[in-house]
């Protein structure tokens, strides 16, 4: 280690070792959605009974999955004795409504640069300036607060595409919600949604906010922001990774096109 500083320190340079240089390869070791292949099913039912969120349902021998239930685990592809089940590398998963994510689309993958270049275009169209977001923890694992953690470090470094995270909803255009929404959360989270100024989106991201995930049906949690705030955009994962919410962003935008001012919470 001596040798390698005093070598940099010669060369009054950054310091290097002796090590080869190599081009940095991104970790692509994710699981993303599962991939159904209908001609392989035999309705055998494992991968209904080894869901640990209930996310699989086979109804007279069609098979399909709830995606803003699915953690992504990974047990439905293990269990299936015909692989009609097999995890795919598939982010781009985001949806207006909980039914659009019932059937987990194909989606040809796009770099992070694609993405961000066409998400900043978007937010420059509509605003003219960044998109503000106010990430709002509702009772997480804080698995999904790594990732948004992770869109601000310097691979991806979501600033440069025109999103910004901010301290306070005053100064925010969406809210990006985790968490099942505890009841300890709830009044917080209502009283952050009324203090966004209109017109104001909310994504929910991961199973636990889309649905309650794996604390769906507990007495504690209102199983997903939607029954607490009108969800415009949901982002489906345990956790999701953070290409799946740039993608989920440029549709949060087309939608703010869409959207007039006067959102109200539904029915409070």
């Amino acid at each position: 280690m001596l040798k390698s500083i005093d070598k940099g320190l010669r060369k009054k340079g950054v310091v290097t070792t002796d090590y080869p240089a190599v081009a940095f390869v991104p970790y692509d070791g994710h699981l993303g959605a599962p991939s159904l292949d209908p001609s392989k099913c035999t309705s055998s039912g494992e991968c209904e009974r080894v869901c640990p969120t209930r996310a699989i349902k086979l109804d007279e021998g069609r098979l399909e999955i709830d995606l803003s239930r699915c953690i992504f685990c990974g047990a439905c592809a293990s269990a299936c004795p015909k692989e009609a089940v097999s995890m795919s590398k598939d982010f781009e998963l985001a949806t207006r409504t909980r039914q659009g994510m019932m059937r987990p689309p194909s989606q040809a993958e796009r770099s992070v640069e694609v993405l961000g270049r066409q998400l900043d275009a978007k937010v420059r169209r509509v605003f003219g300036r960044s998109l503000s977001v106010r990430e709002v923890d509702a009772g997480s694992c804080n698995g999904c607060e790594v990732e948004v953690n992770s869109l601000t470090n310097s691979f991806y470094d979501i600033e440069r595409f025109g999103l910004h995270i901010v301290a306070s909803p005053r100064h925010a255009d969406c809210l990006l919600v985790t968490g099942p929404v505890t009841r300890n959360m709830e009044h917080a989270l209502l009283q952050t949604f009324r203090s966004t100024p209109d017109p104001k989106l909310v994504l929910a991201m991961g199973a636990c906010a889309c649905s309650g995930g794996v604390f769906r049906d507990c007495f504690a949690t209102a199983d997903g922001v939607d029954g607490i705030l009108p969800v415009d955009i949901y982002i489906p994962g345990c956790p999701p990774r953070p290409q799946a919410i740039i993608y989920a962003f440029m549709l949060a935008v087309d939608r703010l096109q869409e959207k007039g001012t006067g959102s109200s919470i539904n029915g409070r």
